[in-house]
């Protein structure tokens, strides 16, 4: 039991930490506000419900988001490791095999990490090409034919030196940072780049609010269609929303928990970073649609009339256009693309140091050595896959499958195998409880084992009929067995390999801080038995 291993060895190097809590809380906002905070949830609150989408916006997050970060905080900071280190020290007897769940979520965190760092480098490419409005009159001929030159789908060896050049760029930048370490490289990027982030937004907003039409785009933004919520499609896509945007169940919480002090206050910096991560979602909400309005009514249009509402079309064809027209557009495109820059960079080194920690872990690492070596491998394959002229095709397959299957798969796998077949829920929060001055109630355990369960399960299941019976984007069906399933087969493969190599040094040689249960239940739980 892991009770009464022994003491770690005296040859282990000491864990790195945080240098306090604020640096901790920046981090973990760092990492929430990516990409998905700007271009996903605009355009997910316009399409259900408006301002009715708030409701099921805060349900979502106070009875799944919040509870599985807390889940996430104590998997880490209870058991100090990575998703490997963490899943086996909890599974104790059986640890071998939930060492494999761990494996499960770096994989993801791997294969996330080689496409995320191709749109920052679109996005820093875009900053540039805000100085002189490059992409013309065509915003979407530019994008799609002269910066990505799309080609068929398929795998093409034919580089695009406009992507290869910054994708290069941002790799270099993000190993660096992995190798300079917890606090004096993840901590220190954190804390120049998240407030210049939001400084570089709030402009950005308030220009945007001073518009024409920008009252229209927020109306349209706002005004509550009540009837959407007695759509059950409505609430879960806020669920969705809410369980991709907090960076849960991929390991990124577990790791970065796993850097604080044993005696750190847990769930209220959770809350903290929860309500910070919603909130720059509904400012992103604000500017965005501010902006649309402005967008309509320089064309005479509704702002329902306007396409390319989400994702990598409004950031890099809608915004573009939009830029081209608005007085200041070089300084707003260069505000806007700066901040698609921060926010994902500050994201993709979180996502980077869960696979870096794993290995460190594994194989006795240093820092420097294991982001070297994990970050060489991943830029290669980066620039093989996603600088070519079919990059854009297998980065929108490799994320649709990698975000709507595997992560939600792993939040399943995680809550039932953590509450249900380990019976750990009853630890888990005296340890979040015994550290935290939020206190969590038996009820936390039942959203964790219960309701986040079954509307994870229900979203997996519905989208994994929808991909099998519809395919995905028109693509053909050995393009989507390759990029696709392949990526879910090349996740659990990883899995079972990883797991399966020998430790440099035993993950078991540990003792959990506090002893579980507490002295004084454990003596009394002896007399009644007697």
């Amino acid at each position: 039991m892991t009770q009464n291993a022994p003491a770690p060895s005296a040859t282990v190097r000491p864990r790195e930490q945080w240098t306090g809590q604020v640096g901790f809380i920046l981090s973990a906002i760092g990492s929430a506000v990516g990409l998905g905070n700007i271009w996903r949830f605009p355009g997910v609150a316009y399409e259900n419900g408006g301002g009715a989408f708030l409701i099921p916006y805060l349900v979502a997050l106070l009875t799944a988001g919040i509870p599985i970060l807390f889940l996430d905080y104590a998997l880490g900071h209870r058991f100090r490791g990575a998703a490997p280190t963490a899943f086996r020290r909890i599974g104790r007897s059986i640890g071998r095999f939930t060492e494999s769940l761990g494996w499960f979520q770096v994989a993801i965190a791997f294969v996330i990490g080689l496409y995320y760092t191709a749109v920052i480098a679109w996005a820093l490419s875009y900053f540039v090409f805000s100085f002189d409005l490059r992409w013309g009159d065509d915003p979407a001929t530019f994008f799609q034919a002269d910066y990505l030159q799309v080609g068929d789908p398929g795998l093409s060896l034919e580089f695009v030196p406009g992507v290869l050049i910054p994708l290069a760029l941002v790799w270099i930048a993000a190993i660096l940072v992995l190798a300079a370490g917890v606090a004096k490289g993840l901590q220190r990027a954190n804390v120049i780049f998240l407030p210049l982030l939001v400084a570089a937004f709030l402009v950005l907003v308030i220009r945007a609010l001073f518009l024409d039409g920008a009252a229209d785009g927020l109306n349209a933004l706002f005004t509550p269609n009540w009837a959407a919520l007695g759509d059950p499609n409505v609430w879960i896509a806020a669920y969705s929303q809410i369980f991709f945007s907090l960076s849960i169940a991929f390991g990124i919480m577990i790791t970065y928990a796993s850097y604080r002090r044993r005696r750190s206050n847990l769930t209220s910096p959770g809350l903290v970073v929860a309500f910070a991560n919603s909130s720059f979602e509904i400012l992103a909400g604000i500017g965005v649609f501010a902006t649309l309005g402005f967008f309509a009514f320089q064309q005479g249009i509704q702002v329902a009339e306007l396409e390319g509402l989400t994702g990598v079309g409004l950031s890099f064809i809608t915004f573009p256009a939009i830029v081209s027209q608005m007085p200041g557009g070089p300084l707003f495109g260069c505000l806007f693309f700066g901040s698609l820059t921060l926010a994902g960079f500050t994201s993709l080194i979180s996502v980077l140091q869960v696979v870096s920690a794993a290995f460190q872990e594994k194989f006795r690492l240093t820092p420097r050595v294991a982001a070297t070596a994990v970050g060489s491998v991943s830029a290669v394959l980066s620039i093989l896959l996603f600088s070519t002229t079919t990059g854009l095709l297998a980065l929108d397959v490799t994320d649709q499958y990698a975000n709507n299957v595997g992560i939600v798969a792993s939040a399943v796998l995680t809550t039932i195998v953590v509450i249900w077949v380990l019976r750990g829920g009853p630890e888990l929060r005296y340890h979040l409880n015994a550290v935290s001055t939020f206190q969590v109630g038996r009820v936390w355990v039942l959203l964790v084992g219960v309701l986040a369960p079954i509307v994870l399960a229900y979203m997996l299941i519905q989208r994994i009929v929808v991909l099998i019976v519809e395919g995905y984007g028109g693509l053909p069906e050995w393009y989507l067995l390759v990029f696709g399933w392949g990526t879910i087969g090349f996740i659990v493969v990883a899995a079972i390999v990883m797991s399966a190599l020998k430790w440099r040094d035993s993950p078991d040689d540990f003792r959990a801080w506090p002893s579980f249960p507490p002295e004084g239940h454990a003596a009394n739980r002896k007399e009644h038995a007697k």
